[in-house]
C-alpha cells in the first residue's frame, strides 16, 4: 500500500457554468464548490446534457442541432478559478493570454452551426482552447475511457505516481539535446561527403580564378585601358593637332589673345569699362595655357604598346571565359566565387576534425540520456509492486472481488519516455491469464478501473476538476459505499463533480445539484438546476433509495449515509 504525506487543497477548480439556449436547457446558472459535487435528477431531466455542455468547454465541435431556439445563439460560458494552476497559467502567457487568476472560457453557437471561441473575452481557435481547458477538466464517461486504454498514457500514470517530474524534465531535454546533436551530426556527414567529393573540381576551379589575380574591378578597369591603347595613335593626332591649334601654328590661338589683352589693357587707360573685360580676357588666357599644358602632357604618356595590349587581351580573354564559365559578368562576382570556392576547400580539409567532434558531443549526450532513463527505469519499476497491491485492494473495494491487476515493465529502445515499456494488464475473473486493459475490461470495469487509479495519483500529483459521468453502472449496496468513499476522500484534495443514480455515493457530497424538468410559461419543457438544501437532500435521496413513496425508514438510512 502507498503510504503518502497529505498535499495542500490543489486550488484547480470550476466555479460556475453558466448555459444559454443549449438543447431543452433556456438558461442556467450553475455555482460549483469545492470538495465533491454531486449531480442527480430523473432519467431524461437533461444530466447527458450537462457534459455535454461541458464537453464544449473542453473543444468538442459543435452544431446548430444543440439550440433550444433556433433564432437565438447557445452561450456556454466556465469560469475557472487557476491561481494555483501553474500549466494553466504558462499555456495562456504562451499563447499571449491575459494570466489573471481567473479565467473565462466562452462558446457562443448560432443557428448556422458557426462557433465563436472566447478565452479571457479574447478570441480563440478550437484548436487554441482543448489543450488548456484539458489542463482545466477531467472528464470520465462510461464507455469513454480511451486514454487508459493507451500504453503511452499508462506510462505518464506510473510516472506521476514515481513522482520523478525533475528526472523525467532533465531526461526529456538531454534526450532532445541528443537528437539534435545526432541529426546534426549525419547532416554534417552527408554535406561533407559531398565536398570532399566535389573538392578535386572545387580546387581546380579556385586555382582557375586564383592564377589571374585579379584586384577589385580589375576586368572593367582592363576594358577602359585596352581602348585608350588600342586607340593610342589616332589620340595622339588629335592632342598634336589640338596643340599646334593653340600654340605652334602661324596664327596660333594663344599669341592672338594675348595681343588682344595687350590692346584692351592700352585702352583701358583711355576707357576704364574695357577694364574689366581686359582682365576677364586675360584668366581666359590663363585656363587656355593650363588646357594647352594637359593636352600636352596627355600626348606624352599615349603610346602604343603592342605587346602590353597583347598581355591585357590575354588577361581580359581568360577573365571572360571564366565570367561566362560561371555565370556572371562582373569582376566582384567572380571573386565572391572565390571566395566560396577557398571556403568549401577549407571545410573540406577540416570536415573530418568537425564530424568527430559532432560525434563526440552526440555520443555524450547519448550516454547521459542512457545513465538518466536508467535512473527512470529504476523509480519505475519500483512503484511496480506497490501501484500493483494497491490497485488491487481498491479493485476489492469498488466491487471487483475477483479482478487482478498487474502491469508489465519490458525494456525497450531508447526514445523521449526513456527505455521502458509499460502496459497495464488484467484478469477479470482470476483465471491467471493477464491480458492488456484494452483487450478484456469492459466499459464499466474500465471506469472504475479509471477511478482507482486517479485516487492513487491524485496523492501526489494536482489535477484538474474531476468529472465523473455515471461511472457507478452496474453496482450497489456497499460497493457503492465504498466508491462513494474513494470519491470522497479524492475531493478532500481536488475537485470532483459526479453523475449519480445511487444513493449511497450521492450523499458524499459537499454539495448537492438537482436536475430536473417542468413546463415554462410558453408550455415549453426546460431542464433547470437548483442546489438541495440538507432537508432536500435527504427527501430526494430517500426516493432515490426506496421510490417515490419513501419511508421514514428510508429517510433514516439517508442521514446514516450522509453522516
Amino acid at each position: 500500500m502507498f503510504f503518502y504525506s497529505r498535499p495542500e487543497y490543489f486550488c484547480k477548480v470550476i466555479k460556475n457554468l453558466y448555459i444559454k439556449n443549449f438543447a431543452i436547457i433556456d438558461e442556467v446558472n450553475i455555482q460549483f464548490e469545492k470538495g465533491l459535487t454531486i449531480i442527480t435528477g430523473e432519467t431524461g431531466a437533461g444530466k447527458s446534457i450537462l457534459m455535454g455542455a461541458l464537453s464544449l468547454v473542453l473543444g468538442e465541435r459543435a452544431d446548430s442541432g444543440i439550440l433550444n431556439l433556433q433564432k437565438d445563439k447557445c452561450i456556454i460560458e466556465a469560469n475557472f478559478e487557476i491561481a494555483e494552476n501553474d500549466a494553466a497559467k504558462k499555456y495562456l502567457s504562451d499563447h499571449d493570454f491575459d494570466t489573471d487568476d481567473n479565467l473565462i472560457i466562452r462558446r457562443e453557437i448560432i443557428s448556422s452551426g458557426k462557433s465563436r471561441v472566447f478565452i479571457n473575452d479574447t478570441p480563440a481557435t478550437l484548436a487554441v482552447l482543448s489543450p488548456l481547458s484539458h489542463l482545466l477538466l477531467d472528464l470520465h464517461r462510461q464507455f469513454e475511457t480511451g486514454e487508459l486504454q493507451q500504453v503511452t498514457h499508462q506510462l505518464a500514470i506510473l510516472d506521476d505516481i514515481a513522482s520523478h517530474k525533475q528526472l523525467l524534465s532533465t531526461y526529456e531535454q538531454t534526450y532532445q539535446n541528443w537528437k539534435k546533436a545526432e541529426k546534426e551530426y549525419n547532416a554534417l556527414v552527408i554535406k561533407n561527403k559531398q565536398i570532399k567529393h566535389e573538392l578535386d573540381y572545387n580546387s581546380f576551379t579556385f586555382q582557375e580564378i586564383d592564377a589571374l589575380a585579379l584586384k577589385e574591378n580589375e576586368i572593367e578597369q582592363i576594358e577602359s585601358e585596352l581602348i585608350l591603347l588600342e586607340n593610342a595613335e589616332a589620340f595622339k593626332q588629335s592632342m598634336q593637332s589640338a596643340m599646334l591649334l593653340l600654340n605652334d601654328s602661324e596664327t596660333p590661338v594663344i599669341a592672338g589673345i594675348k595681343q588682344v589683352v595687350q590692346s584692351l589693357e592700352i585702352q583701358s587707360k583711355i576707357n576704364p569699362a574695357v577694364q574689366a573685360l581686359s582682365a576677364r580676357l586675360s584668366s581666359s588666357l590663363i585656363e587656355i595655357k593650363d588646357i594647352h599644358a594637359e593636352i600636352e602632357s596627355e600626348y606624352e604618356r599615349a603610346f602604343y604598346d603592342e605587346e602590353k595590349i597583347a598581355l591585357l587581351h590575354e588577361k581580359l580573354n581568360e577573365a571572360n571565359r571564366l565570367l561566362k564559365k560561371h555565370h556572371v559578368k562582373t569582376t566582384d562576382a567572380l571573386l565572391q566565387i572565390r571566395t566560396e570556392l577557398e571556403e568549401k576547400i577549407m571545410q573540406a580539409q577540416t570536415a573530418d576534425d568537425e564530424e568527430a567532434a559532432l560525434a563526440a558531443q552526440s555520443a555524450d549526450f547519448y550516454k547521459q540520456s542512457k545513465e538518466l532513463a536508467a535512473k527512470i527505469s529504476v523509480n519505475r519499476k519500483a512503484q511496480q509492486s506497490p501501484i500493483t497491491q494497491t490497485m488491487n485492494s481498491l479493485l476489492k473495494r469498488v466491487g471487483m472481488p475477483n479482478a487482478v491487476f498487474t502491469m508489465d515493465i519490458e525494456e525497450a529502445p531508447i526514445s523521449k519516455t526513456g527505455t521502458d515499456k509499460v502496459e497495464f494488464l488484467f484478469d477479470s475473473n482470476k483465471t491467471g491469464q493477464f491480458k492488456p486493459i484494452a483487450k478484456v475490461a469492459s466499459g464499466g470495469e474500465l471506469s472504475r478501473l479509471m477511478l482507482c487509479i486517479k485516487s492513487m495519483v491524485a496523492e501526489t500529483t494536482a489535477l484538474p476538476t474531476l468529472i465523473f459521468d455515471e461511472i457507478d453502472t452496474g453496482i450497489s449496496g456497499e460497493t457503492a459505499i465504498q466508491v462513494g468513499n474513494i470519491m470522497k476522500q479524492l475531493s478532500g484534495k481536488h475537485q470532483l463533480i459526479s453523475i449519480t443514480h445511487l444513493p449511497q455515493i450521492a450523499g458524499k457530497a459537499n454539495q448537492h445539484l438537482y436536475i430536473y424538468k417542468k413546463e415554462n410559461n410558453s408550455g415549453q419543457i426546460n431542464t433547470y438546476i437548483k442546489k438541495l438544501s440538507d432537508d432536500e437532500r435527504v427527501d430526494i435521496l430517500a426516493e432515490m433509495l426506496s421510490g417515490k413513496e419513501s419511508s421514514e425508514s428510508a429517510k433514516e438510512m439517508v442521514k446514516e449515509l450522509m453522516r
